[in-house]
């Protein structure tokens, strides 16, 4: 009677562990863990939520609280389905429900029948020989081969290995939903290091961007010199070509009037002509320069080569960009419970 109490009391104890807060049942499947590391069935999370959704909480997110410890629950765009399972406590209570059948059909088959000792037939297994680990009879005591042994009873060595296996399962349970939180709180701190990654990203691409903006205007504002010293140039050279073209027409005109005039047969028309083109040929002859005098461009008028710009320095500078070393992000730092995440934050 006594092991069965304890035995009894053992399972309310784990049971107790197991009960949902909202339906005071054990938990049904699925059973999600909230953030505040307490455990729902999904059905009774959804129950709170919609019941909170007539308050004009949208259907892809809302919140609500944890009726364990009153902890603000914020939902995802998934509601409740956004909520991690719990598996660990899933497992367990399959491991209860086999366990309490089990004892349910080791209870029967005990009333049914007793275990018999194999030496001696006609006496029942009632004690425990500590020092060969295994359960006997009291003849095997008193007559057999563990006479020389020491004993206790079954039914007390049965309630300690029990309480012992309870006590082990309880720390097992309280161990995993502390490993539970500390996944929970570095898939939090995953989350941080994106965000933190993404935003520090951003802002990287943003000052380069900058630098390739402030590198185009002054391109620009180079090459816009350059263009305008080269359109002088060739203005002034093509200006000079247009004059020298014109005195050479002129002259060509002259060279074949004046051969015209030297084949003309008559005297008195080579003489009347002849006259008129001496006239014009002095006159051009005048006004033409020198072959040496010729307006023309300085030796290395056609060169640009004072447009040259040494890059090598700041082509050094833009190739040893770094992060600023020590430098914090003010407006990121914010305390958090977890210490590795703070740490890892004001590094970001």
């Amino acid at each position: 009677i006594e092991k069965q109490q304890t035995k009894k009391s053992t399972m309310e104890n784990l049971e107790k562990q197991l009960i949902c807060p909202v339906c005071m049942e054990m938990f049904s499947k699925p059973v999600v863990i909230l953030p505040c590391q307490h455990n729902l069935c999904r059905k009774c999370a959804n129950d709170i939520f919609q019941s909170r959704g007539s308050s004009g909480i949208a259907a892809t997110g809302g919140r609500f609280r944890c009726p364990s410890c009153r902890h603000e629950v914020v939902l995802d765009r998934h509601g409740v389905y956004g909520l991690q399972r719990n598996l660990l406590v899933e497992n367990i209570i399959d491991i209860y429900r086999q366990q309490e059948s089990s004892r349910l059909v080791n209870t029967k088959s005990e009333q049914k029948q007793q275990l018999m000792c194999e030496e001696h037939e006609e006496e029942k297994i009632n004690i425990y020989c500590l020092s060969c680990q295994t359960p006997t009879c009291s003849m095997c005591k008193v007559f057999g081969q563990h006479k020389d042994c020491d004993v206790a009873p079954l039914s007390s060595v049965y309630t300690r290995q029990k309480t012992e296996l309870s006590d082990g399962i309880a720390i097992l349970v309280a161990s995993n939903d502390h490993v539970q939180g500390v996944i929970s709180q570095m898939e939090a701190l995953c989350c941080a290091v994106e965000e933190n990654g993404q935003r520090q990203t951003e802002q990287l691409v943003s000052h380069f961007g900058s630098l390739v903006a402030i590198l185009d205007e002054r391109k620009q504002e180079l090459v816009g010199l350059i263009t305008k010293e080269q359109d002088e140039k060739l203005k002034h050279v093509r200006c000079l070509i247009r004059e020298h073209s014109d005195h050479l027409e002129a002259a060509v005109t002259l060279v074949e009037s004046a051969i015209q005039a030297i084949e003309e047969p008559h005297m008195p028309l080579f003489i009347q002509v002849g006259k008129t083109n001496e006239l014009q040929l002095v006159a051009a002859l005048t006004s033409l320069p020198g072959a040496s005098n010729i307006e023309r461009p300085e030796l290395g008028y056609e060169s640009m080569a004072h447009f040259i710009i040494d890059t090598d320095e700041v082509a050094d500078l833009l190739r040893n960009i770094d992060f600023c070393p020590g430098v914090d992000d003010d407006e990121d730092e914010e305390p958090d419970e977890v210490g590795e995440e703070s740490e890892l934050d004001s590094r970001c």
